[in-house]
């Protein structure tokens, strides 16, 4: 009996404990993007998918090389329910953005911080910096360099289903 009780006691402990680790994830301020195309998208809007937004920079070159990356993320995770916004940074002169992301054939959106507010708002002190995003609104990682893509696909896998 008195075993019991113990294990009882240990698994209660155990799900308190995940649910405060769940419960604990910052929501994701809110944060406006206006796409190369002129697409006015936000973080409140995005809710209900999970959402990578990816600060970056052409003249960044770890950047550019995670692009394709990125690439096959959102095409392989799209279909469930995952965005991808790549955010330039304010010091990224927009033409310089459009060609890159036309030469690159990027499928996701791509919006340029001209003001520098959303990376200060999301507190983005280097590039490339990847926020994850759940469909609740809360961050669930944040990824200064660049990503392990195997553990972000694990990740992804589990969020979307």
């Amino acid at each position: 009996m008195k075993l019991r009780v113990i294990a009882l006691l240990a698994i209660v402990a155990l799900i308190a404990a995940g649910a405060f680790i769940y419960f604990e994830k910052p929501l994701a301020p809110e944060v406006g993007f206006t796409t190369l195309q002129g697409e006015r998208i936000d973080t409140v809007a995005l809710r209900g998918k999970v959402v990578l937004v990816n600060f970056w920079a052409t003249t960044c070159s770890t950047c550019i090389e995670k692009m394709p990356d990125l690439s096959r993320t959102y095409e392989k995770f799209a279909a469930r329910g995952l965005e991808i916004v790549a955010v330039a940074m304010d010091y990224d002169p927009e033409a310089q953005v459009r060609t890159y992301a036309e030469k690159a054939a990027l499928p996701f959106k791509v919006a340029r911080d001209s003001d520098g507010s959303a990376a200060r708002t999301l507190d983005i002190r280097m590039t490339p910096t990847t926020v994850l995003i759940d469909r609740h609104g809360r961050i669930v990682h944040t990824y200064l360099g660049k990503p392990d893509f195997g553990a972000l696909h694990a990740l992804l896998e589990k969020l979307l289903t």
